[in-house]
């Protein structure tokens, strides 16, 4: 069984633009493993799909010593390596995100989401906010028992309508992906971006590999990867998917009792 610094080793190797890396988002042990079984190379946790799954809202809600109660017995189902959507890491000062970040590698996650929206309050940091919460998690997983990969997220368009994307906020998505390059981070997550220029462009112009999520509106596994992304997250919707299902089960069962 390789150790947990190895794993962080290929989870880093994974990531290569135009051959991306397929996150088929998880939420426990048991989802875990289905996706596994799936032929996966690793595994990611989604926040909103977790917290769902225990009955809170988005948004750290989850109690963070349950959300990585659950991550150490999702690392201890599976032989993949396993990240983790750690949200604006349960705390503003860049002490709290280190922390966080440290029980996160105890736990076994050999990569992080960090996102740079305010959670539970409106807007994103700024980017001179921003990139000391980075560093500070940078160091905090390079002093634990891997160096985990930080995928730092930017929510300039999942916090905005796909028609009003434009230049003017690429160009504010650059300038993050650079700077937060600059901290520490490993690559760089744009959920909601959509527009096949934009993805390009973006892809070409940031020096960290680029993530991409596979909403139903944003273009398919094989034009994503010629577009330069590499890494493919599906966040919430397998648990979306698999609860409609459920639902819709569940009715055609009581309402023939």
């Amino acid at each position: 069984m390789q150790d947990q610094a190895e794993t962080a080793k290929i989870f880093h190797a994974l990531h290569r633009k135009g051959e991306p890396i397929i996150l088929f988002n998880i939420w426990d042990p048991g989802s875990a493993k289905v996706v596994a079984d799936a032929g996966a190379r690793a595994l990611a946790t989604g926040s909103w799909p977790v917290a769902a799954a225990h009955g809170f809202a988005d948004g750290e809600q989850i109690p963070r010593d349950l959300a990585l109660d659950n991550l150490r017995r999702i690392v201890g189902a599976v032989t993949l390596p396993v990240s983790i959507d750690l949200e604006g890491g349960y705390g503003v000062a860049p002490e709290a995100v280190a922390e966080t970040v440290t029980l996160a590698c105890e736990a076994g996650a050999v990569g992080f989401n960090f996102e740079d929206q305010i959670v539970g309050g409106s807007g994103l940091h700024g980017i001179a906010a921003q990139t000391p919460r980075i560093a500070a998690a940078r160091t905090a997983a390079d002093a634990s028992s891997c160096s985990a990969f930080l995928n730092a997220r930017t929510d300039l368009f999942l916090k905005a309508k796909p028609d009003t994307h434009d230049q003017a906020m690429l160009d504010d998505a650059i300038a993050r992906a650079k700077a937060y390059e600059q901290a520490g981070a490993n690559g760089f997550f744009a959920p909601g971006l959509a527009d096949e220029a934009l993805i390009a462009t973006l892809c070409e112009a940031s020096p960290l590999p680029v993530n991409i999520i596979a909403l139903p509106h944003v273009p398919d596994t094989k034009t994503l990867a010629a577009l330069g992304v590499a890494r493919i997250s599906y966040g919430p919707i397998p648990y979306r998917r698999m609860t409609q299902w459920l639902g819709e089960e569940a009715k055609q069962a009581l309402g023939g009792a």
